[in-house]
């Protein structure tokens, strides 16, 4: 369909009012707003992704198309809900306790919705304990931990001994990512992965979840 390639297409080149227009207009000639998600606002940020992965659009760029999409969501949402479309899995993030820094978080939270995720953002400076008490009440499938200063990496393995502690280590699995963390720091406080960038943070997450596409 004509208008839901312009959309894809808009999508990729961050044209955030065009992209919400196009958005209400396909709803209003009746297409369903999971096609619209689907076929428009997904495969959009996949081609966002995918340029991003071999260096052709850099951070400036995906924010602005993460950002036209984010307008894009906002219109959709109850549209979804009423419709009962399904989500791919529910997400929570947070940066971890002493760290103020969210901009890595928040590219991801959006790149995970664009993905067609539910997204729980808890925020900054976030406690172990706010964790446990957020991973009980909302039952996400990953916790996604943030840190951007060594002063706090630690906190990702205290926050990984609490949700241990709590018995819920079983029901979640954790990936962290930030400037000072790897691989190798992964292995180390027991996370079930690491991603460097947001492109990575969405194929790690459809890799634990097993979605194919």
């Amino acid at each position: 369909m004509k208008e839901l390639q312009e959309l894809a297409q808009s999508v990729e080149q961050g044209q955030v009012q065009k992209v919400s227009g196009l958005t209400q207009q396909l709803l209003d000639s009746g297409v369903s707003p999971q096609t619209v998600l689907n076929d428009g606002l997904i495969a959009g940020m996949t081609v966002v992704g995918e340029k991003m992965r071999s260096g052709e659009m850099y951070l400036p760029e995906v924010l602005q198309s993460a950002s036209a999409m984010h307008g894009s969501l906002k219109i959709l949402k109850p549209h979804l809900v009423r419709e009962g479309a399904q989500s791919r899995g529910k997400i929570m993030v947070g940066t971890v306790k002493g760290d103020m820094h969210d901009i890595g978080k928040n590219l991801v939270s959006i790149m995970l919705q664009g993905a067609g995720f539910d997204i729980v953002d808890l925020g900054l400076n976030v406690p172990p304990q706010k964790f446990v008490e957020a991973i009980t009440a909302h039952q996400p499938a990953i916790l996604g931990l943030s840190a951007m200063l060594t002063t706090t990496m630690l906190n990702m393995k205290t926050t990984i001994e609490a949700i241990n502690a709590a018995g819920l280590r079983s029901n979640v699995k954790v990936i962290i990512g930030g400037a000072p963390v790897s691989q190798k720091f992964a292995d180390e406080i027991g996370a079930d992965g690491y991603a460097r960038d947001a492109v990575l943070a969405v194929d790690k997450v459809k890799q634990l979840l097993g979605v194919t596409a």
